[in-house]
C-alpha cells in the first residue's frame, strides 16, 4: 500500500504579506515564513527564488536571509541559502524537555506489546496533529510515521479527540477554515457529519477512525488530560483493518488505552 502522500502533511509556505494584528510583530511573522519556506526546500534557494516564493522584494528577502545567516539559523553557499542544523538542536531540546513523553513511553510500550500494534501520542497544532511520541508495533504500517510527523486532524483519531476539546467558537473556526478534502473514499468531509463525529468523540471519550486517512488503516484514540481537565494530547493505537476489527479495538484496545492515559495523567499530579 502506498504511504500517505505529501499532500496530507501540511504545506509550510504561508503568505508572509498577511496583515498582522495590532499586537503582532509583522516582521517576525515574515521571518518565520521565510524559515518555513527554507525548511520546505532543503536543497536551498537563491535570493530571487526566495523573493518569489515569499512574495517579497529582493531587498526584503535579502535582509531576512542575511539575518538568518548572521543568527546561525541559515547558511549561505555562494548564491544559495539553506537552513542550518541549529533548528534541529532547538527541536531536540524542546522534545527532550517534554518530560511527560519520556515518562509516558513505558505505558505506551505496554499497550503496543499487548496488541503488537503501534501506539502513538500527538498534540494539536493548527489544522494538524503533531506526533510527539511513538512506539512502533510488530507489524509495518503503510503510513510512515515518526516524532514530528504532521497529519490532518479532521480525519485522524487523535485529531478528532483533540478537536472535541475545543470551544464551540474554536471548533466553528476550524470547520470554516480547515483544508478538509477526501484522502480516501471513506474520508468524512461534509462539515455537519464531521462536526457530529467530533462532538461524539468528546461525548464518548474516544474516537475510532476507519480508513479515512489511508485505505486499510484503522485507529482508536483517547485524550490525555492535565490536572485542569484540559486535553493536552491524545494517544492512539493504529493497525491495518485486516488485523483488528473495529469491535475488537473498542472492546479490547480502548480499555487498555484508557488505562495508559490515566497512568500518564497521574504524572501531572506530582508535577
Amino acid at each position: 500500500m502506498s504511504k500517505v502522500s505529501e499532500s496530507t502533511q501540511r504545506p509550510t509556505e504561508r503568505d508572509p504579506a498577511a496583515a498582522p494584528g495590532r499586537d503582532l510583530v509583522g516582521s517576525l511573522a515574515r521571518g518565520l515564513a521565510v524559515m518555513e519556506i527554507l525548511a520546505a526546500n532543503p536543497q536551498g534557494l537563491t535570493l530571487t527564488e526566495m523573493a518569489e516564493k515569499a512574495g517579497l522584494t529582493r531587498a526584503g528577502a535579502r535582509r531576512f536571509l542575511l539575518t538568518l545567516v548572521a543568527s546561525g539559523y541559515a547558511v549561505q553557499d555562494g548564491r544559495t541559502f539553506r537552513l542550518s542544523s541549529r533548528l534541529i538542536a532547538i527541536a531536540r531540546a524542546w522534545l527532550g524537555g517534554a518530560s511527560l513523553w519520556s515518562f509516558a513511553e513505558p505505558f505506551m510500550r505496554e499497550v503496543s506489546a499487548r496488541f503488537g500494534e503501534a501506539c502513538s501520542a500527538a498534540v494539536l497544532s493548527g489544522e494538524d496533529v503533531v506526533y510527539v511520541a511513538r512506539v512502533p508495533g510488530r507489524h509495518i504500517l503503510s503510513v510512515a510515521l515518526h516524532v514530528g510527523t504532521r497529519l490532518p486532524a479532521f480525519c485522524t483519531s487523535m485529531g478528532r479527540v483533540l478537536l472535541s476539546d475545543l470551544s464551540q467558537a474554536e471548533l466553528d473556526a476550524f470547520l470554516a477554515h480547515a483544508d478538509i478534502r477526501p484522502l480516501t473514499a471513506r474520508t468524512l468531509t461534509d462539515r455537519a457529519p464531521l462536526r457530529a463525529a467530533i462532538l461524539a468523540a468528546g461525548a464518548d471519550g474516544h474516537a475510532l477512525v476507519d480508513e479515512e486517512l489511508e485505505p486499510g488503516l484503522r485507529s482508536i484514540a483517547v485524550p490525555v488530560r492535565d490536572r485542569t481537565g484540559r486535553a493536552i494530547a491524545a494517544i492512539n493505537v493504529s493497525t491495518q483493518s485486516a488485523r483488528l476489527s473495529a469491535e475488537t479495538m473498542t472492546a479490547d484496545v480502548l480499555p487498555a488505552l484508557r488505562d495508559a492515559a490515566r497512568q500518564i495523567e497521574d504524572f501531572f499530579v506530582v508535577q
